[in-house]
């Protein structure tokens, strides 16, 4: 079931066939580098995040993950996570892409749609976002849709054997209408 739509991207509910693709792209060291899972993702793994995934509801608090598909082809390319807070007028955001469709505006795309949905059809009042310090390609995605970096946290996550330092994004509800 789609949800959203872009001129080149299905946002959709994640399903059984998905979980091949899903650990393909999971399991690349350059895409897990920044975030909490560890590579390589496998297939078992895999399949139970696809039914976890398949199962939330994009409209309740917590995490709901969105598949992102390439209209074109068919293929899923990566996906985008919102954490929905209890109170229903703020959320987190966080994404994935492939190696292979990354650099083609598709991250931007997606996430813009998901914001989109957010603000103007749900009247979301803020999401916020975090990054590794690092990680400069998603600083620069928070950024270019319209992010303000509120802070850094020096040495705030311990992962995979290291401290690591977080920036701090956030974008209110006006500042995306203006």
């Amino acid at each position: 079931m789609t949800l959203l739509v872009t001129p080149r991207l299905h946002l959709r509910r994640f399903r059984a066939e998905d979980a091949a693709a899903l650990a393909a792209y999971r399991s690349v060291p350059e895409v897990a580098r920044y975030q909490g899972w560890t590579a390589p993702v496998g297939e078992e793994e895999a399949h139970a995040l696809v039914r976890q995934f398949a199962a939330g509801d994009p409209g309740a608090p917590g995490w709901f993950q969105y598949a992102v598909e390439e209209r074109a082809t068919g293929l899923l390319v990566g996906d985008v996570g919102v954490r929905l807070d209890a109170n229903g007028m703020q959320a987190d955001l966080g994404f994935t892409l492939a190696p292979a469709a990354q650099g083609r505006g598709y991250a931007t795309e997606a996430v813009r749609a998901v914001l989109g949905d957010l603000f103007e059809r749900r009247g979301l009042r803020r999401v916020s976002a975090e990054c590794d310090l690092r990680n400069a390609a998603s600083a620069r995605l928070l950024e270019r849709v319209g992010f303000r970096r509120e802070g850094l946290r020096p040495a705030f996550t311990w992962l995979k054997g290291e401290w690591t330092d977080d920036l701090l994004y956030g974008l209110l509800a006006e500042w995306w209408r203006g």
